[in-house]
């Protein structure tokens, strides 16, 4: 099978629109959602982005990982040590598991509270306090987890765009798919690794 410099063009929108959405669902969650009382009218509109949120945001992600099982993607990045290369590679699988999970929980409290008939058929009003399904802890949690492994992805990027030199995101930008030349990258990524390591 041929290697590519690049991902698919349909991966790269994917990946740019899910990272869009899924810190803009976790932002209106922890930042405004949490702020305001269930009593506030406002709480209703915040729910109904946030769950039809979670809906687009577990749809692309599941057509994503279609698309990512059949089409030709670039070899695995490396930074030269193997343990942050297996970081990188839990990390990436951790990321749809955890935004899978955090969906799958966040539809769980809807049914469980009755949210899709008071957000969306306008019948009944938000209980006084969604924390006492168990399962808003648990989607508490999961969104701490993502925000966390958010930030490690953002911090891996940058160490190879500002450290290894190695341009990496070029990958995960539109433009040519041309044949990658495996030796030729690994020995720069060699080179790049020697230089920080003196």
């Amino acid at each position: 099978m041929p290697e590519v410099s690049r991902y698919h063009p349909l991966l790269v929108a994917m990946h740019w629109l899910l990272a869009f959405l899924i810190i803009a669902a976790l932002a209106l969650g922890a930042l405004v959602m949490a702020k305001l009382p269930n009593s506030d009218p406002m709480k209703l509109e915040a729910l109904r982005s946030h769950m039809f949120g979670g809906a687009l945001i577990l749809t692309l992600m599941l057509v994503r990982l279609f698309v990512r099982t059949r089409t030709v993607h670039p070899r695995a990045a490396t930074t030269g040590n193997s343990l942050l290369d297996k970081v990188a590679w839990a990390s990436h699988r951790l990321l749809y598991g955890l935004v899978i999970a955090m969906v799958a929980s966040g539809a769980t409290m809807a049914l469980q509270a009755g949210l899709f008939e008071i957000v969306y058929g306008g019948r009944g009003t938000l209980p006084p306090d969604l924390w006492v399904y168990p399962i808003r802890s648990v989607h508490y949690l999961l969104s701490r987890l993502l925000m966390a492994l958010i930030a490690l992805h953002i911090a891996g990027a940058l160490y190879h765009t500002l450290i290894l030199k190695d341009g990496l995101l070029r990958r995960m930008a539109f433009g040519r798919r041309m044949s990658a030349k495996p030796r030729a990258i690994t020995s720069t990524v060699q080179q790049t690794v020697a230089k920080v390591q003196s």
